[in-house]
């Protein structure tokens, strides 16, 4: 009865690609070649399409929805697979696949490694990562089988993906290293650069037999080298903008932070007079450059008060020798 029970299943065996898995992009129906042989029907769901393959040649592909009657039916499709049956020898020779016609949604991608290229406007490399979603679908299943598939009995949704990380690097690249966008103009340009990288990817990805729908850049990020001279970019343009605001010059603000720093580090009485002379002339520079040329006119003790006011708002003298010089001074006067 086992036997029997055997061939009824094999007779009225119906080759359709029943419960595909979620991650199936392609799939070979059944490796049994007597099951293709007794089979009485074909079905192809919608969202599908079938390729018969003798041989290792594609003999006939469907790409729309139908229900074909194996043994009553003229079809183009089942009449060349007719002609092939009678010499199966091996289910090695003869295969049945089916594959997704529907479009594959919302995918993620991310760059596998960090982008590297140079700063169009403040000239240092940028190491940049990105990610995102894309969409696609098969467009042409014999390029799709020729070119990717091959010898595979399987090819699955993450197969694609994996291919699209590793090919998706030389564009972006490309772009970046001959757009005009600095690191501060990536996210305010990401349509545009998705746009350009989605063409690229369509041409590649065209010869294998796919059509990318949707491409799409969700964020970026910069690795830590990048993020440092970023950061100190940040810094010395907020530094800027404070002394332009409050009408200092930025180059003499940074030579008397400069000079600061030095005092503070100087050690014993000959360094702190090395310090406080320095403060001194770089004070008279600085006052005669915010107080201009008429600053010459002004009375000695006017422009000795002047400087060791700028002195003490610098912080190069304490409270106290603030208070001590300014009653000498005010003393010889």
């Amino acid at each position: 009865m086992a036997i029997l029970d055997g061939i009824k299943r094999q007779l009225r065996s119906v080759i359709e690609w029943q419960n595909p898995d979620p991650d199936a992009l392609f799939q070979q129906w059944t490796d049994n070649g007597d099951e293709i042989k007794n089979a009485s029907s074909l079905i192809v769901g919608p969202g599908q399409g079938c390729i018969f393959v003798y041989e290792g040649t594609i003999q006939a592909i469907i790409q729309e929805p139908c229900l074909i009657n194996l043994k009553t039916d003229n079809v183009p499709f089942w009449t060349t697979i007719k002609k092939f049956m009678q010499f199966f020898e091996s289910e090695h020779k003869v295969g049945i696949y089916f594959f997704k016609m529907c479009k594959v949604l919302d995918q993620k991608w991310g760059t596998t490694s960090v982008i590297k290229y140079e700063d169009p406007k403040y000239k240092f490399p940028v190491g940049l990562k990105a990610y995102g979603n894309y969409s696609y679908r098969i467009s042409d299943p014999r390029d799709f089988f020729v070119n990717v598939v091959g010898s595979q009995n399987d090819f699955f949704i993450s197969d694609f993906r994996n291919i699209l990380s590793a090919r998706i690097i030389h564009p972006l690249t490309d772009f970046l290293a001959s757009s005009t966008f600095s690191y501060a103009d990536i996210d305010a340009n990401r349509e545009e650069i998705a746009g350009n990288i989605q063409v690229k990817l369509a041409i590649v990805f065209r010869k294998l037999g796919f059509s990318i729908t949707d491409f799409r850049i969700e964020g970026t990020d910069f690795d830590e080298l990048t993020l440092s001279r970023i950061n100190r970019i940040a810094d010395l343009t907020a530094e800027a903008q404070a002394a332009q605001a409050v009408g200092l010059d930025y180059a003499k603000v940074q030579q008397l932070e400069a000079m600061r720093e030095a005092a503070r580090n100087e050690s014993g009485g000959a360094g702190m007079s090395m310090g406080l002379g320095a403060g001194i002339g770089l004070g008279q520079s600085m006052a005669h450059a915010m107080t201009g040329p008429e600053s010459v006119a002004v009375p000695a003790p006017m422009a000795k008060l002047a400087q060791l006011k700028e002195m003490h708002d610098a912080g190069l003298i304490t409270d106290e020798d603030y208070a001590a010089k300014k009653k000498d001074i005010l003393d010889k006067f």
